[in-house]
């Protein structure tokens, strides 16, 4: 695994470890050697998580869409920044540039692109692992409605298992690492 895409918030959580797992996370990344792809932002989870990986020396690869400059800040000491158009053109991007999918703590948008990577990966569009990090349980509720998704016959078996689920950084990242050399 070269690079592996982070979805996070770009606001922080109410609890301080949603930040702690961010740099962990990012400390892990760094230390296997592995490039983080993200979305580009200075504030939230997203900078915690880059700046943990630069702090390492690793190399953090934003991509934002220029009119989210102002409302995202911009991280400034990226390795690299990929200036996009729009929205799609930002997760085209990031999927495009990764290996694999981590989603940290988020809102809506970060909900909305790791369902995206699940979609695309239970139709074939790609075959790249994807994590869930359950910091603090924050992805429990939506743990419990996958389950419920699988029981009530809408989500196939198969297609939950796409997920990895992990409270642990170190630990889902091996297993993401797993997986992609399989």
């Amino acid at each position: 695994m070269k690079r592996i895409c982070v979805f996070a918030g770009s606001n922080s959580g109410a609890d301080p470890i949603y930040r702690e797992t961010a740099k962990k996370l990012g400390k892990e990344i760094a230390d296997h050697g592995i490039e983080l792809v993200y979305g580009g932002s200075s504030k939230g989870l997203m900078g915690c998580v880059a700046n943990a990986v630069l702090e390492r020396n690793g190399c953090a690869i934003g991509v934002m869409p220029t009119g989210l400059f102002q409302v995202e800040t911009v991280h400034t000491k990226l390795t690299q920044l990929h200036e996009v158009r729009n929205m799609h053109e930002r997760k085209a991007t990031m999927h495009n540039l990764s290996d694999g999918f981590v989603a940290l703590p988020g809102g809506f948008g970060t909900l909305e692109e790791v369902f995206e990577a699940v979609s695309w990966g239970q139709i074939g569009i790609h075959n790249k692992p994807i994590g869930l990090l359950n910091a603090n349980g924050y992805y429990q509720p939506l743990i419990d409605m996958v389950a419920n998704g699988v029981k009530d016959g809408f989500i196939r078996e198969e297609n939950a298992k796409l997920i990895m689920i992990e409270s642990d950084p170190a630990v889902l990242l091996e297993k993401l690492i797993d997986r992609f050399d399989s």
